[in-house]
This record gives structure tokens, sequence and C-alpha cells, in this order.
């Protein structure tokens, strides 16, 4: 790989990501039906001045979609935002024991956390067959509320799959 951001080969990772990046293709299609929501939105409120709820919600939600399932590919790609001030300039091997230590104690029990109270979330929003509190607005919130522990679940996948490169690549002896 020689992409900028990109991670030494490993090659289960590197599997793991690529199926995970292609789920992040994807679902990057809602961005394109999202744009073209935002424009009929914007052509009905301002050309016929009748906008309407529902379009509004589902920008919304579909935004929601692209975002949450976004932080997969990000975490595959190695996009994500990261403060560079000294971490650019350690050694290989200490990048790898940071990223290691971030994971174990940051991100997995932070997406833990996300993913079991989500599943709450969405089972309470299923069984009171929650919608839009707007008369015309959409039904099945619970359907966009999934989104929530299938993203962290994707997420953690991503990010097991991270901990599991940096653990191979720090014991592995390439310390450049």
């Amino acid at each position: 790989m020689n992409e900028p951001n990109s991670l030494p080969s490993v090659p289960l990772a590197d599997s793991i990501d690529r199926a995970i990046q292609k789920i992040g293709h994807m679902i990057a299609w809602v961005y394109v039906i999202l744009v073209l929501v935002i424009i009929t939105q914007v052509i009905l409120r301002k050309g016929f001045s009748n906008g309407l709820i529902v379009l509004e919600e589902l920008e919304w939600h579909l935004y929601a979609l692209g975002v949450m399932f976004g932080l997969s590919y990000a975490q595959t790609t190695n996009s994500h935002i990261r403060v560079d001030l000294f971490y650019s300039s350690f050694r290989s091997k200490t990048k790898y024991i940071i990223e290691i230590l971030g994971i174990l104690l940051l991100v997995l029990p932070f997406i833990s956390v996300i993913f079991i109270h989500s599943l709450d979330f969405v089972a309470d929003s299923y069984r009171i067959d929650e919608h839009s509190e707007s008369p015309s607005g959409l039904p099945y919130r619970w359907l966009v509320k999934s989104a929530m522990p299938a993203s962290m679940l994707l997420l953690g996948i991503a990010v097991v799959s991270r901990l599991y490169r940096d653990t191979v690549l720090l014991f592995k002896g390439d310390n450049a």
C-alpha cells in the first residue's frame, strides 16, 4: 500500500478492512440520495413555497446513516482525525503501542457502551412503534435508530482489525 494514510500489510486485517470498505462504498450512495432529496426540498420550498416534512426528516436520516457507517470506513483507511503534534515523529514501535493502548483503553470501551445502550434504544423504539411526531413525517423510527448498533458493530470489527494489525506489526519487529 503506497497511499499516505496506508498501513503496513497484514493479510487478515487487510481482508477485513477491504470488506468494510466495500460496505462503506455502498453506504456512500446515501449521500447521492441525500443531495437529490435536498435539491428536491429546495425546489419545493423556494420554487413552490411548499416544503415537505417527510423530505426534511429523510435528510436527517440519510445524513445519520452516512456519518455512522462512515466511521468504520475512516478507521479502515486511517483517515480519521488524529493529533499528530508528537505522534508523527515517533518510531513505528511507539506508534503501535500508542494505537494498541488507545484502542484497548478508549475506543473499544466507548464502542461497547454505545453498542449496548443503543440496543435498548432501538428495542424501545420498536416496541412503541415510534414514528415522527409530525403527522406527515416518517414512520418506523426504530429503523434509522438501528443504524447505531449496526454501525458500532461494524466500527468494532474495524477497530479489532486495527488492533490485530498493530499487534502483529509490533511483534514482527518492523520498528523503522
